[in-house]
């Protein structure tokens, strides 16, 4: 039988069986095999933690194969310390209600965040995953990791003041950002739209200031893995996130388990070639699909036309220096003509990237996320009909495509997900 070992900086956390464990919402850095006796707690979190209006304790014992007189104490040690809680559900004309359990949300709190080219979104949740209280505010990742991170910290403090919650309270904060992750390193390695963070230890830093385990990811992944929780992929263990922000990632839930490569570029489906001989991307190749489809693209496409040709409704909505992604889309569901076709271009240009990608992977789903895919079907049509055209009939008559139901909190609430795993879990080997 293999051991699942959950992992936080070469710090033992937690086992599992895997058959127990719901692997999909940990991010495979944290993984090694080992062997330790309490395996069955941590794997019993996993389970009352993603079933649905909780679980009774008889559903327990028949999942993980265990006695009632185990199963029980086990959970009487997480009362005693308050990580589950008991709740009843509705009368039935049998008897009484059955007694469920479920995690308790009250028992701690998480942050997560979402550092992105050009804004940040953070959070503060309870255990269940509610977000209490949130800030989405501009960032410009090109001021480099020194001036970027104490932004992050000062808004962090912000947020925790305005929910009336102390920086101790904090049990864990999950960090996305826009660049390949080299975990056991807690840094970016050549990220191509972060200039200056290269090799930086971010998460050493973070956890210096706030005292307490950072977990530091790509955001695309972070976007599956919020999805996967959360979100359109509730379930699915075969899914693919395309991220389309100012630029555009992706990450893969594989086999229910984050994969990020040998490297943590994994994903890096924006720097896909196009055209050989297009324009200049910020990686230094030609014509990466980033060039045509990314958000950044977008806006400079249309700034282009509207130099050329005034007639659109963009010319109202802003200076043609100033016209952005979303401007573009706001047009687009307007009528406007042209901001259509540019949408239609990026979309079909996506769509032929994305059908190379399900013919690679095969996955169940793709979630197409970020600010750029909130446009909805005036983008995704393209997309699915390039898929449809290009992708292997074995592979595209088993794939949804669909745009992501966070929205652009997908990262936000993956971040979040990943802290709570460390907070459960470090809270259950300390008791």
């Amino acid at each position: 039988m293999l051991v699942i070992c959950l992992q936080h900086q070469n710090k033992l956390i937690y086992t599992s069986k895997v058959q127990f464990l719901n692997t999909a919402f940990i991010s495979p850095q944290l993984y090694q095999i080992y062997q330790v006796k309490n395996v069955n707690k941590h794997a019993l979190l996993e389970l009352v933690r993603f079933a649905t209006g909780g679980i009774s304790r008889a559903d327990l014992a028949r999942k993980m194969g265990l006695s009632r007189a185990a199963i029980s104490s086990i959970v009487n040690d997480l009362l005693t310390t308050g990580i589950l809680r008991e709740t009843q559900r509705e009368a039935t004309s049998s008897g009484r209600p059955p007694i469920n359990l479920e995690i308790n949300p009250r028992r701690g709190y998480v942050v997560g965040i979402d550092i992105g080219v050009t804004h940040m979104l953070m959070g503060v949740a309870d255990f269940s995953a509610q977000v209490l209280h949130e800030i989405n505010i501009p960032f410009s990742i090109e001021q480099g990791p020194e001036s970027g991170l104490a932004l992050v910290d000062k808004t962090l403090m912000a947020l925790l003041s305005q929910a009336g919650i102390m920086i101790d309270s904090v049990l864990a904060i999950g960090v996305g950002v826009p660049g390949p992750v080299v975990a056991e390193k807690g840094a970016v390695s050549e990220p191509p739209v972060m200039p200056g963070w290269h090799n930086y230890p971010i998460r050493d830093h973070l956890e210096s200031l706030w005292n307490c385990p950072v977990s530091l990811n790509n955001d695309a992944e972070m976007g599956a893995l919020g999805e996967g929780a959360y979100g359109a992929g509730r379930g699915e263990d075969h899914l693919a996130y395309i991220k389309v922000g100012s630029g555009i990632g992706s990450g893969f839930l594989l086999n229910g388990r984050i994969y990020c490569g040998v490297s943590g570029s994994a994903g890096e489906i924006g720097h896909i070639t196009v055209d050989p001989q297009g324009p200049v991307c910020t990686c230094g190749n030609r014509g990466c699909l980033e060039v045509f489809s990314g958000g950044q693209a977008i806006a400079q496409l249309a700034q282009e036309a509207m130099r050329l040709n005034g007639r659109t409704q963009l010319s109202s909505l802003a200076s043609i220096d100033q016209i952005t992604a979303k401007d573009v889309a706001l047009a687009a569901q307007r009528g406007d003509l042209l901001a259509q076709q540019i949408l239609t271009r990026a979309g079909a240009h996506l769509g032929t990237a994305v059908a190379n990608l399900i013919n690679l992977l095969n996955p169940g789903m793709v979630v197409i996320g970020g600010g750029v895919s909130q446009i909805g079907d005036l983008f995704l049509e393209p997309i699915r009909k390039a898929v449809n055209e290009r992708s292997l009939q074995a592979a595209v008559q088993n794939v949804r495509i669909t745009a992501a139901v966070l929205g652009q909190r997908s990262s936000l609430m993956g971040s979040v997900a990943q802290a709570i795993t460390i907070s459960l879990h470090q809270l259950a080997e300390t008791q």
